[in-house]
């Protein structure tokens, strides 16, 4: 049985670790059984193979007396070894510690420098040869996703020979909640090659445009790329959004939240009959989609259809105009206009013009790649959630549980045991859950440097609101994506209740994942507290077109609930207009 909360062991080789990035796909703790049967599980072991493919080191680097050496848990939330990213900087051509620092921290503060931590033995001529050659041929040199087609293709037959969980055994539950690691280490090697790739692509796109004297120009290069998976649920939504509109189907809605999909199943009316269709193939392609999808004791949208709904309900009162297609497609203008100014200021350069076009493409191909890498492993992650939650229910039908998440709390080398006797486990779970609930409260580090600071220590949510900006006042993140936008400020800290964002409204919140995503199609601009150009927040900001700041440190605190702003995506500025009444 492991240590809960789960802390694993800091390694003094490799001392710097951050909550940037992995904080957006992982926003809350890490349930036992997610940690050691699902997403940390694999993650670890197909990132270090990442790292070796990409040619920047072999497995002999890791240190071998830690466990996690880059994706360990501190009081049961998940951090990235910055130490190795910045590693993999130093290693690649063209890259730097520094540009590692800008794509995961953006502006943050209080980070400790690279030369505070450098090894000796970080410069390494032979591997920085090798990653030079990874680099010309598997980034830039690439053409396609193939690989990541094909990895679709397995994923999309295990989710369409899925059995009915009802119909197995416990035993025969119990062993598909394990059964997936010959699939997933390697969805997940493949999504941090892309990442990887992707950010290498940003870095040389933004390198051009500043030596040409157009560095504004290096975020709009990367927005409007189109096929990105992430924004395909908000296009669909955004259909079901206009179907919703029908008056037999908008007066259930209109009804509440309460059961509604209930009443679109019950209704005969043509219209309803219509929307519900569409509406159940949506959830069946998009029942793995829901807050915090990643963690396998969420509630995604195929378990939990009102969250989806909820979402379909605030398109629904979003005028056309703000289709995101229609700002997809003036993204894409926007990517080519810029790209023309840039191949005219090269025009008298052949050899950069054609670095600019393949590191162009290189950075396209592998942001989609990314998006694709997330969202198939994310699918894999639901057919574990399944066989668990069928399991959670038949122990609460016995009385061993008192809901279906607490099998959550189990850790996978005890489900053996549990199945032998599950009252064993009754109170050890309860207390378990008890733990895990609080820690949602706990704010985690976003930097730990050495030492883990002891949990009795870290901020509460809690706590307090901070310090209110007033009128006139302004706090300065990062541009994510250029554009100005003023409106009233609607902050959030979960995707669970989209109803609290009214369409217009700039949303402020503490970092977004993929469930998020529906809302940015409401939203006029997204400020979130913590992220870079390479987050999540930023690239579908890109795509659906709208301003977006990240790296607005404390904005959720700063920013008044309701209050009028303006955002400025260009110079990475909020402004308090007025404060709300």
């Amino acid at each position: 049985m492991a240590e809960w909360p789960i802390n694993d062991t800091v390694s003094k080789v490799f001392p710097l670790y951050s909550r940037a990035n992995v904080g957006e796909i992982f926003p809350d703790p890490i349930s036992p059984l997610n940690a050691s049967a699902g997403f940390q599980h694999n993650l670890e072991p197909g990132w270090r193979d990442a790292f070796v493919d990409c040619k920047v080191w072999d497995h002999d680097l890791y240190d071998a007396t830690v466990e996690k050496n880059i994706l360990p848990a501190f009081g049961s939330y998940l951090y990235i070894n910055m130490s190795l990213m910045r590693l993999f900087g130093v290693r690649v051509p063209g890259m730097s510690p520094e540009a590692v620092d800008l794509q995961y921290f953006g502006d943050m503060p209080g980070i400790p420098s690279y030369e505070s931590e450098k090894r000796d033995f970080d410069e390494n001529p032979e591997f920085e040869a090798r990653a030079g050659a990874w680099l010309v041929e598997e980034v830039i040199g690439a053409t396609d996703l193939s690989e990541y087609d094909a990895d679709r293709q397995d994923v999309e037959r295990i989710r369409a020979d899925r059995p009915d969980m009802t119909t197995l055994t416990d035993q025969q539950l119990r062993e598909r909640i394990t059964s997936f690691d010959y699939i997933l280490r390697p969805l997940f090697k493949r999504h941090i090659e892309a990442s990887l790739k992707s950010g290498v692509g940003l870095g040389a796109v933004a390198q051009i445009a500043a030596a040409v004297g157009r560095p504004e120009l290096a975020l709009t290069l990367v927005g409007g790329i189109g096929d990105v998976d992430s924004t395909g649920p908000s296009k669909r939504m955004w259909t079901l959004s206009r179907s919703a509109q029908a008056p037999a189907v908008a007066a259930l809605f209109d009804e509440g939240s309460t059961d509604l999909y209930s009443r679109l199943s019950v209704s005969t009316d043509p219209a309803v009959v219509a929307f519900r269709h569409d509406l159940d193939a949506f959830l069946s392609d998009w029942d793995f989609r829901g807050p915090a999808e990643w963690e396998i004791r969420a509630q995604t949208w195929g378990v939990k259809p009102a969250l989806a709904l909820a979402t379909i309900d605030r398109m629904r009162q979003v005028g056309d105009d703000e289709a995101p297609d229609g700002k997809g497609v003036t993204r894409s203008q926007e990517r080519e206009a810029a790209a023309t100014a840039i191949r005219e200021l090269l025009a008298e350069d052949p050899e950069t013009s054609a670095q600019f076009e393949a590191t162009l493409n290189a950075a396209a191909l592998w942001l989609r790649g990314r998006e694709r890498g997330r969202t198939t492993a994310a699918m894999v992650i639901h057919e574990i959630r399944l066989p668990a939650r069928e399991l959670g229910r038949r122990g609460v039908e016995a009385g061993a549980l008192d809901s279906v998440e607490q099998i959550f709390m189990l850790f996978a080398d005890e489900l053996d045991d549990y199945l032998t006797d599950p009252t064993a486990f009754t109170e050890i779970v309860r207390e378990r859950e008890k733990s895990y609930i609080k820690l949602f409260d706990v704010k985690p580090p976003f930097v730990v440097s050495e030492e883990v600071p002891a949990l009795e220590n870290w901020e509460r949510r809690s706590s307090g609101a901070g310090t209110i900006l007033a009128a006139g006042d302004s706090i300065v993140g990062v541009s994510g994506c250029t554009g100005i936008a003023r409106g009233r400020a609607r902050v959030l800290t979960t995707a669970d209740d989209p109803s609290a964002l009214e369409p217009g409204e700039i949303l402020i919140a503490p970092i977004t994942d993929p469930s998020w995503t529906p809302l940015f199609v409401a939203a006029s601009a997204v400020v979130v507290d913590v992220g870079a150009p390479f987050s999540h927040a930023a690239i579908v900001s890109r795509e659906i077109g709208i301003p977006c700041i990240v790296s607005a440190t404390d904005a959720t605190k700063k920013i008044p609930d309701g209050a009028l702003v303006e955002v400025d995506g260009t110079t990475g500025t909020v402004t308090i207009i007025e404060n709300a009444n």
